[in-house]
């Protein structure tokens, strides 16, 4: 069974539904998207880069560029929405869906009358709540991509909400501007963390390795993510804070001995200058041995702090993100010249 293709029919009936409507029934509606899962990216004429995933816009204008970028991992126990409740249909799609599938009367005849009696669909003039065409939509649930644990939580039926209103109080994970900045705040991708290391190609036993990251590259990033139809926006935003450097063996000290370099007048670290070599850096690492025929694993990781602002005013933290790489360090014993 393809997951993408799970459709939220009633309680008891998703499997069964599945099996008896097939491929030529896949359920499509609000955005294009097959049950949330769907993307599809869009230029605007600025340059623009948004992607759709169901009924959510995510625009990426101000995202991480370059090919060493990626995903920011969470230190806590912490994961966006598996599921959610957004905007799915108008009268006439979900018309258009759902009658098919009673037609092809594989279903069940008891609840395919319970469904056209649940939708009036013997009124011409209301039913799917035509009469209302313009002024709200049916929501319905959309999934996480990556179906991870919980994806299929979302298991209520569609239901209708007019415009301007909020969804039932009783409906967990329907859309708002946080779950909105936390759907952001996994579309969110940061710098690669390789440091530069100085002096270059010189990294000798016993004398202090300056380490710093592109300040140019090293700045805030953010995803907005919006559903137009309903007003409702959120941006989530990553900003560095700080660098820990890992040297890859404990026969290492490192500047600061936390290992911890604080971002600072918008750079981690500090670029080596010729002559400063004897100097202690800001930020660094000095090996007390070498690596002989082989490297160190010298791990980077930079940390990311997470806030987010929404439509409504509305705004707060989300939990820190950290992302990092490991780079091969050659340490050569300092040469004496015998005279």
């Amino acid at each position: 069974m393809n997951r993408s293709n799970v459709l939220v029919l009633g309680a008891g009936l998703i499997a069964l539904s599945l099996c008896a409507v097939g491929p030529a029934h896949a359920e499509k509606g609000f955005g294009g998207g097959t049950d949330g899962s769907e993307q599809h990216a869009d230029t605007d004429p600025d340059g623009t880069v948004s992607v759709t995933v169901g009924a959510i816009v995510f625009d990426r204008s101000k995202n991480g560029t370059g090919g060493s970028t990626g995903a920011l991992t969470s230190p806590v126990s912490w994961t966006p929405p598996a599921c959610w409740y957004a905007p799915k249909y108008t009268p006439e799609q979900l018309q258009e869906y759902l009658e098919p599938i009673w037609e092809a009367g594989s279903t069940g005849h008891q609840w395919d009358a319970e469904q056209r009696e649940q939708y009036n669909a013997d009124d011409e003039k209301k039913a799917f709540n035509k009469d209302k065409s313009g002024k709200g939509y049916w929501w319905g649930s959309y999934v996480n991509k990556s179906y991870p644990p919980g994806w299929d939580a979302c298991d209520e039926d569609y239901f209708w909400v007019d415009t301007g209103d909020a969804p039932p109080a009783d409906i967990e994970n329907a859309v708002t501007p946080e779950i909105l900045a936390e759907l952001a705040y996994a579309e969110i991708r940061v710098p690669g963390t390789e440091v530069t290391l100085a002096p270059a190609q010189a990294t000798k036993v016993n004398l202090p390795t300056w380490a710093w990251l592109d300040g140019a590259e090293f700045k805030p990033v953010s995803v907005t993510a919006s559903i137009q139809a309903i007003g409702v926006s959120a941006t989530a935003t990553a900003e560095p804070v700080s660098l820990r450097i890992e040297p890859g063996t404990p026969d290492a000290e490192t500047y600061p001995a936390s290992g911890v370099c604080d971002i600072e007048g918008g750079r981690i670290g500090a670029p080596y200058e010729k002559g400063r070599a004897n100097d202690t850096p800001p930020c660094g690492v000095r090996y007390l041995r070498s690596s002989g025929e082989g490297t160190f694993p010298l791990q980077a990781t930079v940390t990311w702090d997470i806030h987010w602002t929404g439509s409504g005013g509305a705004g707060g933290d989300l939990p820190e993100g950290t992302f990092g790489a490991t780079q091969a360090v050659t340490v050569q014993e300092i040469q004496a010249v015998n005279r």
